[in-house]
């Protein structure tokens, strides 16, 4: 299956991409050549993510296909990683407290967010850049969630027009919105969301400026990506051993493909691909924000990045409909609370009013989603999980992930003597070891 063009709610093998989107195949014989060479071979890597057998295999399997320059923008966090190495141990230091001698014929994983059905307690969180990782990346990761029954969110750093995403799949979509270009051009991509049915927006609230990302400064990323060309040749001989990644990179446009067409400039062009640390610095989004996006959006509306009891009882009084507990995965303050501990702090205040809680930071298996809705959650967002997938094999590896999360709450939904997601309580868990 060759993800380069989309169809019918799949991304499918298809006709070749424009030469016009081409930065250097001017040459309509030598682009059919990389792109059927491409195709070919995509086979492999599908074949090997239907193998894994957990998401770190599938992080593993990416790491094989995509070289560090561009796969460290995901696999790192801020400053000294500690924030992000927490959110993971964190999940890893609570135990179970199974109920046994009991049985039951199946497992019931159904929920539901903001009044959609959720075939079990996962949601698409918002990642930008997909693209660069996999052919048309954004409209495969949001195939594999309509598939798989859950929402997808849409970042606005993304590199696929919204309106082409929503058309690719048959989950409910939410728009995560920044705005770099200020109101007027954030205002244009909530209309056209609006237009596209986009059930939700996302205001994340945790990037005044960049986290200190010092993988993606030492490793030069942004040279690959936005370089000259002699700044880009310079870094080929490393790209050999990834020569499935270079091809699909260049089939889907190389770095021309690089701009972001849900961020318009005022005469209507796609806003040119920039540094990310530039591009969080210029996006805050403030809680006085609401005011104005209230006047123009009509739907729900969830705030990402709730840290503190503040913020927290800030968006309940602002009457948003959910609130994500979240560190940004640790890619931005460094030393914060893992979400987690956050999620345990807050759960408590948020029941009872009408906001629905998340959470992401750290989720990498079923196990991990079971414990964060015994702690409160409504269900969990997943960034990395979803990453690996389609850094892996594309939409055939977010197939693959979801399958792997859902396998593994039904199994451990099923020794812990627990039937269904609702009745999930403390009497299952316990932090320390007795």
């Amino acid at each position: 299956m060759s993800p380069l063009t989309h169809k019918s709610g799949s991304v499918k093998q298809g006709k070749l991409l424009p030469l016009a989107e081409n930065e250097y195949i001017t040459n309509r014989a030598l682009h059919a050549l990389i792109v059927r060479g491409y195709g070919a071979s995509v086979k492999r890597w599908e074949d090997a993510a239907q193998k894994c057998l957990t998401i770190d295999d599938l992080r593993v399997l990416m790491e094989r296909r995509v070289h560090s320059m561009v796969g460290d923008y995901y696999h790192g966090g801020a400053s000294d990683e500690t924030t992000m190495r927490e959110n993971i141990e964190a999940f890893q230091k609570e135990r179970f407290l199974p109920h046994s001698g009991v049985s039951f014929p199946e497992v019931d994983m159904a929920t539901e967010f903001l009044g959609h059905p959720l075939s079990m307690p996962v949601i698409a969180g918002p990642v930008g850049f997909l693209r660069t990782l996999w052919p048309r990346g954004e409209e495969a990761a949001a195939a594999a969630s309509g598939k798989a029954g859950i929402p997808y969110t849409l970042s606005s750093f993304s590199l696929t027009r919204l309106e082409d995403v929503k058309a690719a799949t048959s989950a409910p979509c939410i728009f995560q919105l920044y705005k770099p270009l200020g109101n007027a051009a954030a205002e244009q991509a909530l209309e056209r969301a609006q237009a596209a049915g986009y059930m939700a927006i996302e205001l994340t609230i945790d990037t005044p400026v960049a986290g200190n990302r010092l993988r993606d400064k030492r490793n030069s990323s942004t040279e690959l990506m936005n370089g000259t060309f002699l700044q880009r040749a310079r870094h080929a001989p490393k790209m050999l051993p990834y020569l499935h990644w270079v091809a699909g990179f260049y089939a889907d446009g190389g770095q021309k493909m690089v701009k972001f067409p849900n961020i318009l400039t005022a005469d209507g062009q796609p806003m040119p691909y920039a540094d990310v640390a530039a591009l969080l610095k210029s996006s805050a989004i403030t809680w006085e924000d609401l005011e104005w996006i209230r006047k123009i959006w009509k739907g729900r509306i969830l705030v990402k990045g709730v840290q503190s009891p503040w913020d927290a009882q800030r968006a309940i009084e602002c009457g948003v409909d959910a609130m994500v507990v979240s560190n940004h995965g640790g890619r931005q303050l460094d030393r914060a609370l893992p979400g987690l501990e956050v999620l345990k702090l807050l759960a408590p205040m948020v029941k009872g009013t009408r906001v629905d809680i998340l959470m992401d930071g750290g989720i990498r298996s079923g196990a991990d989603v079971v414990i964060a809705l015994i702690y409160g959650a409504t269900a969990v967002k997943v960034g990395r999980p979803q990453v690996y997938g389609v850094g892996a094999a594309g939409e055939v590896g977010v197939d693959r992930a979801y399958e792997i999360l859902r396998e593994e709450i039904e199994h451990t939904m099923r020794l812990l003597g627990c039937q269904s997601i609702k009745s999930l309580d403390s009497s299952y868990v316990r932090t320390q070891r007795i």
